[in-house]
């Protein structure tokens, strides 16, 4: 299950240093390439509570088998892609595996441990793999691009992918025979279309001259109607996507607010870090991956120390310290870029983000799946994982599109995109400060 949330993981940040070869090799421009990065995430956030709610009626094995497998089928796709266009598919249907095999996967583990020590062990290991893991994405794309070629951080995981799918015919148990559950499938292409639509219009308004286009506004009236759709569907609904009775766990719908915003900042940075060393400081790939080892060890250091904390401090506090050097680590960042200070000026924030990230994720994925029973493990993962997804594709639609939009101009875009993150951070920390898990 590690290995799978590992190769998941990367598949979201691996993309980033390739984007400039990727759009070298097909022409593509910097709004075209937004799609390879927004895309994958969008979809697979989209998706992930359809996910979690098959795995709950038709066997988590079952489920994990079928969503491993499209997803490495989508990765061998999109290493062999013969177009762009081609390539964009791919990465929405690896969104899509995603979104069928994480909550499948998740649910194993929550249901292996007993909630207490063993659960949170179990989950911090969890939560430190997906965390290396999107930090590595970074450093194994780097590498790979300038060695090998950009094709290339998708096709290395194709045979790992096999590994996972013999390993889970092996070890996990078989499923009893499925449930007769009707799926809540309108929900969940409203709950996609939403963000989707969100990302279009934001995108397309910060061109020039979108402001006077009929599909930036038509975009986001989209997305709002999508979103209205979709909260009456589930009203309405005899099995919906996401039970009513799930909004009643006031921590938990506190823990996943806050993974949302902290999510959306998180994921604002990575994309600022990868922009200023490569366009600005004129690293290559290789070099602008090295740079950003020190963020992997911090990661995989405050990894093994949350667990020991979260026992002493509970998952509020976790995610409050998390959280608040998060704020710290972009208030350098964007100190940083304003002075256009050198790539090691960059290392402070990049450990602090480090350390928000292991501090943060781990303590509010610990809340978000406190006292989660057979019945709901699957949501209560699929909803953890989607907030987690859909809160970072949102935040580098608005903060970086926002920030970096020629439309808007006349600022640094660092310092832009850092302070609508900053602001979604302070957000953040009161949903946390309200979300009453306190020690155990």
């Amino acid at each position: 299950m590690a290995m799978l949330q590992f190769l998941i993981a990367v598949d979201v940040t691996v993309v980033n240093i390739a984007l400039p070869s990727i759009g070298a090799d097909f022409a593509a421009d910097d709004r075209q390439l937004t799609w390879v990065v927004v895309g994958y995430t969008i979809t697979g956030g989209g998706l992930l509570m359809l996910g979690g709610r098959l795995g709950d009626v038709l066997g988590r094995r079952r489920v994990l088998l079928s969503g491993t497998a499209l997803f490495g089928l989508a990765s061998l796709g999109a290493g062999l892609a013969p177009s762009f266009g081609w390539l964009v598919a791919a990465r929405l249907l690896q969104g899509a595996g995603e979104a069928v095999a994480l909550p499948a996967a998740m649910a194993v583990v929550v249901l292996m441990f007993p909630e207490g020590p063993r659960r949170s062990r179990a989950l911090s290991v969890w939560g430190a793999v997906a965390s290396c893991g999107l930090v590595l994405g970074f450093v194994l794309s780097g590498v790979i691009t300038e060695l090998f070629g950009w094709r290339w951080i998708f096709l290395v995981s194709v045979p790992f992918i096999a590994v996972v799918l013999a390993a889970t015919l092996l070890l996990v148990p078989a499923d009893p025979p499925p449930a007769r559950t009707p799926m809540d499938l309108p929900g969940s292409l409203l709950l996609t279309a939403a963000p989707l639509l969100f990302a279009v219009g934001v995108v397309e308004a910060g061109e020039e001259g979108g402001g006077g286009s009929w599909l930036p506004p038509v975009s986001l009236a989209g997305a709002v109607l999508a979103a209205v759709g979709f909260a009456a569907v589930e009203r309405r609904s005899a099995n919906p996507l996401v039970p009513l009775g799930f909004f009643r766990n006031g921590p938990r719908v506190m823990a996943n607010l806050a993974t949302a915003l902290l999510s959306a900042a998180l994921s604002t940075s990575f994309l600022l870090f990868t922009y200023y060393l490569q366009e600005h400081r004129g690293l290559s790939p290789l070099e602008a991956g090295l740079t950003m080892l020190p963020l992997a060890f911090t990661l995989i250091g405050a990894s093994m120390l949350v667990p020991r904390l979260l026992g002493r401090w509970g998952a509020r506090m976790c995610a409050l310290t998390g959280i608040g050097l998060t704020g710290l680590a972009l208030l350098l960042l964007a100190f940083v870029t304003h002075v256009e200070a050198g790539p090691l000026a960059m290392t402070p924030a990049m450990l602090l983000i480090a350390a928000g990230l292991g501090f943060g994720i781990i303590g509010l994925q610990y809340a978000a799946v406190s006292g989660v029973t057979e019945s709901d493990a699957g949501i209560a993962s699929g909803v953890q994982r989607a907030a987690d997804q859909l809160g970072g594709a949102t935040g580098v639609t608005l903060y970086v599109g926002v920030g970096f939009a020629p439309a808007v101009g006349g600022g640094n875009p660092f310092v832009v995109s850092s302070a609508l993150a900053i602001g979604g951070l302070a957000a953040a920390g009161a949903v946390a400060w309200r979300m009453g898990v306190g020690r155990r």
